[in-house]
Formats: C-alpha cells, structure tokens, sequence
C-alpha cells in the first residue's frame, strides 16, 4: 500500500544522511521532496500542508541544526509527525457496555460484511461470545452471505424479523443479545456507492434505536482523495468513534490512512491486510510510520510469530540446530511454519532494511518472495528421504533428477543445497562463539 511514498522518502533519507551540516536551504529541498510523495500517494493536499509546515518549523530549530547528525534529527522529527498525522497512539475499541455494541456503516463494496465476520472471529479467539446482526436489508443476499460467513468462523448470527426496518432488525438483535447473553454484538448495515439523504437518515435512526458505543466506519483504503470527503460525511451524521481501513494489502497509494484521522480527529482501530478471518489487525501509528519509513516493525513480526508459529516444533528445531542435526527436512518444516504467518513480501516490510525502500534483504525487484519460497519447497520434495537428510550425497544425476521433478532448474538445487551448508557453517560458527564466551565468564 505505502511502497511508493516508502520508496521515495527513503531514497530522501539516505541523501540526508549524507549531509555533515544542514542549512535552512537544505531543509526546504528535503521538504519540498516529502510534500510531492506524499501528494503522489495520494494524500489530502491540506494535511500535506499542515504537516510540512509543522516539520519545517521543527527543523529550523538549533537542535537540529547544530547537531552532529543534522539528517538523522530531520528523519527523526518527519518520523514523530507521521505519528502524530496517523493518530498517535494505538486506540481500541469500547467494550465496557453488556453486550458491547459495534456498528458498522460505509460506502458499498468497503467490505463491511467480511469485516464483520472478521471481528467476530477476532473477538472468538479473545474469548468473547459475539452475535452478528443483519442490517443490510437492501442488497441482495447480504443476509445470507453473513449468514454463511458466521458459520465459517464458529459464531451466532441474528437474521431479520420478514418486513423490519433497518433500525428494527438492529432492536430486534439487540433484544436476543441481552436474553441470550452475548457480550458482543456487530450490526453489519447497508451501504451505497454515493452518500445520500437516505443512508444517512437510515444510519441515525438505526444508531438512535440501539445506541452503540462504537459506531465505526469501514473504509476503502483505495478510494484516495474521496476517503476525505467520505470520512467526515459520516463522522458529522454520526459522531463516529473510529475507522478500519481495509484493503491495505492492495496497490493503492495509501493517502487514505495518512489523511483520514487528521481530518476528523478520530483513530484508525484496524486494518485489513487480506481475505483471511485473522486478516484483520491492530494498526498502531508508530509501528506504521516506521515502516514507512524503511524502520520495519519486528515488534509486530514476533507477535504474529508467537500467533502462527508451533512453539514446540521450533524448540524441537533449535535443538537439533545445536545438535548439529539439522536437515533438509527439519528446513522444510521451518518454510512451512513461516507460510503460515502470511505472504512473505508482508513480513520482510516488517523487517529493517527489507522494506520497498531497502536492499539489504529483499530480493531483486520483480521478484515474489513467495514464489521463491514455493521453488525451495519444490526442490525439497522432489528429493528422496534419503536425500534430504544426507544432502552431501546428493551428486550430479541425483541433481538433475530433483531439478526435472521440481521443474526447476540445476543451477536452482545447487543454490539451495549451497544456501542449506551455509546456514549450517553459520550455526556452528555461532555454537563455537558461544561456547567460548561462557569458558570465559
């Protein structure tokens, strides 16, 4: 979503770095570069304003310029002010009521109804007992698709009364989770492609009849420079209390997520970075900006490790590591483990330097981390038991019989199995080091 505003900020850092000593006209080219990327990637030209004037006037400060790394201090204060411009601190939803109530409104096609499901199912494994609400009355088959979806993530649905209203349905919901003791309930209403009189008017009565704590507008992060405008329709009919952005994942320029909680005060609570049920995550403003940044966000990587990862498999495999019984197979597991944690063009942004900006870890552009991925598989399976635990006897037939069966080619299992001895040199090397340190102490 960011990778061009990420890519163009970053090449701007690394000539800023390069600088023994700043000058006020050196400070105004940088700002001039971050004010075109960050119109380039679609951000409300006020909010562009409002945040290179901020910079500027930080910068011009004798903090910066008298210091002994002027350009690591300009990074720094853009840094803070991209904090500041996506809300500061992380901010969570109100749950204090019982049950707690979540409504959902925005335009069609935001993906409101898999959101729904979504934090249904995020709000399952919290151990909380959520009921979804059907108060999309108008497009066809909405009620059942939130049928169908609650089903596929293990919770309770409420469909319609035959001939209710919107803020009906919604009351009659309400009614069942009180008597049947949900905690939880999520109203998933109606959209349109345009904001009009009815949606709105509709959207009032249905909040005035069940009064929700959390009245949240699910966005588009793909609908650029509107995402203003629709942002602060909704927020001025409904006071709302925060936003999930959906579709990060996607190629758009992003300008939403930087403009949106500038223009109405109000935080982004989540983002949706894919299809899956646990698609959807906490968006945190600094872990974000950093990232933007080309900082990455290993605080985020090793949760959705602790997440997705078996404990006792990598226990298992951090053993025989120090046993140096490490193979072929017990690396097949590894890739297999990290597949589970998500695309892998996803994780490597979360890691310093491997963002759309740097080089130290991605691959060469136009490269799917993923396919990659899938290639070493490939390879690994197309060896024999035999093979992949006594790699050194794997020699030139035995080659270019892995390489036909995996489809790939010679050079690609030499530079595996090349990879897999290094991985191994590396872990002894480490072994030997750390031996040597505790014979010291």
């Amino acid at each position: 979503m960011f990778d061009h505003l990420s890519t163009s900020l970053q090449r701007l850092f690394k000539s800023l770095r390069g600088y023994g000593k700043l000058t006020e006209r050196n400070i105004q080219d940088a700002l001039r570069e971050v004010r075109l990327a960050l119109l380039e990637a679609d951000v409300h030209y006020q909010v562009v304003k409002d945040f290179t004037a901020r910079v500027r006037e930080q910068c011009l400060g004798a903090e910066v310029l008298d210091s002994i790394t002027p350009g690591q201090q300009v990074i720094k204060r853009i840094h803070d002010e991209l904090v500041r411009l996506l809300g500061g601190e992380r901010r969570d939803f109100d749950l204090r009521d019982f049950p707690a109530g979540i409504l959902l409104f925005g335009l069609h096609g935001s993906g409101k109804t898999t959101t729904a499901a979504k934090l249904a199912a995020m709000w399952k494994r919290a151990g909380r007992r959520p009921l979804l609400a059907a108060c999309d009355l108008r497009r066809p088959a909405a009620v059942e698709q939130l049928g169908v979806l609650a089903r596929g993530v293990g919770v309770d649905f409420a469909a319609p009364p035959a001939d209710a209203t919107v803020p009906a349905a919604a009351a009659k919901a309400l009614e069942r989770a009180r008597t049947e003791r949900y905690d939880t309930i999520i109203y998933d209403t109606g959209g349109r492609f345009q904001i009009d009189d009815e949606l709105i008017a509709e959207l009032k009565e249905t909040a005035a009849a069940v009064r929700p704590r959390n009245r949240v507008l699910v966005l588009d992060a793909a609908i650029g420079q509107e995402s203003v405008h629709v942002a602060q329709t909704f927020h001025e009919a409904l006071d709302m209390t925060g936003l999930i952005l959906t579709k990060l994942d996607g190629d758009a320029r992003g300008g939403a997520a930087l403009s949106v909680v500038s223009v109405t005060g109000r935080p982004i609570l989540l983002a949706g970075v894919g299809e899956k049920t646990d698609d959807l995550v906490p968006f945190h403003p600094d872990r974000m900006a950093s990232r933007i940044l080309g900082m990455g966000d290993v605080v985020s990587l090793v949760e959705r490790a602790e997440q997705t990862l078996d404990r006792e498999a990598a226990e298992q495999a951090s053993r025989k590591l120090a046993e140096d019984r490490w193979t072929l197979e017990d690396l097949l597991d590894q890739l297999r483990q990290v597949r589970k944690m998500g695309p892998m063009d996803r994780l490597l942004d979360m890691l310093p330097g491997a963002g759309p900006g740097g080089t130290a870890l991605r691959p060469p552009p136009g490269t799917d981390p993923s396919v990659q991925l899938q290639r070493t598989e490939a390879v690994i399976l197309s060896m024999t038991p035999m093979e992949r635990r006594h790699p050194e006897r794997i020699d030139g037939r035995r080659r270019a019989r892995i390489a036909r069966g995996s489809g790939t080619t010679v050079a690609d299992v030499n530079d595996l199995l090349r990879q897999f001895e290094q991985m191994k040199r590396m872990m002894k090397q480490l072994r030997r080091r750390q031996k040597g340190l505790r014979r010291r102490g």
